[in-house]
């Protein structure tokens, strides 16, 4: 009786406040569907996750924001498609404030000398229906060396509510973090840094 008077509160509540239903939303998760164009990294939703094995005891976690770029997608010709981003170094967080502001200090990303790492894709090829290996080169700390990310298509579609087209990924990827001359606490702070990459872009034009 609970959970019946709850989800018909939620449901008044949805109606009430104006919010579409997330299935008015017609969100298409067939590639094939994705509207081709140019794309600019929809910075409020676009995350750069980052996991690192702290001292052999735990995947330590944090996260870098405000990422901006675009995304030319071909999708007939997904090898002609090009992404370019860029990271303000300078927003990373994790979930120690101690911790974060190390991080931005000389010894790690030197967020003062290095604001911004970049990523630059100099090959798409396609794995599957929405899946695909994207080749570019990484700047970081001041050092450029080429990466390979796994990317998965989730969906495309007009956002509810702000009414503009949207495409999202998901990327995973593994980079050595003293390709990069960040070594501080190597190897009891793994050099192994695995990326999980949540990435929203909207067209324009």
């Amino acid at each position: 009786m609970k959970s019946s008077f709850f989800l018909l509160s939620l449901a008044a509540l949805t109606f009430a406040s104006g919010i579409p239903h997330p299935a008015s939303a017609q969100v298409v998760t067939d590639p094939g569907q994705v509207q081709s164009g140019t794309y600019d990294v929809e910075s409020s939703h676009t995350q750069v996750g980052f996991s690192v094995l702290h001292f052999g005891f735990t995947n330590y976690q944090g996260v870098f924001s405000d990422v901006s770029g675009t995304l030319d997608l071909n999708d007939k010709n997904p090898a002609a498609s090009h992404l370019s981003v860029t990271i303000p170094v300078g927003s990373v967080q994790t979930t120690s404030a101690k911790l974060t502001e190390e991080l931005k200090g000389d010894q790690w990303f030197n967020a003062a000398q290095y604001p911004n790492a970049t990523f630059e894709s100099t090959s798409v090829r396609r794995t599957g229906k929405a899946d695909a290996i994207v080749t570019g080169n990484l700047t970081l700390h001041g050092v450029t060396k080429p990466e390979t990310l796994k990317v998965h298509f989730i969906g495309a579609g007009v956002n509810a509510l702000d009414k503009k087209y949207t495409t999202g990924f998901e990327a995973t990827g593994t980079i050595k973090r003293s390709d990069f001359g960040v070594k501080m606490y190597v190897p009891y702070v793994s050099d192994a840094v695995q990326l999980r990459i949540a990435g929203a872009f909207e067209k324009q034009g």
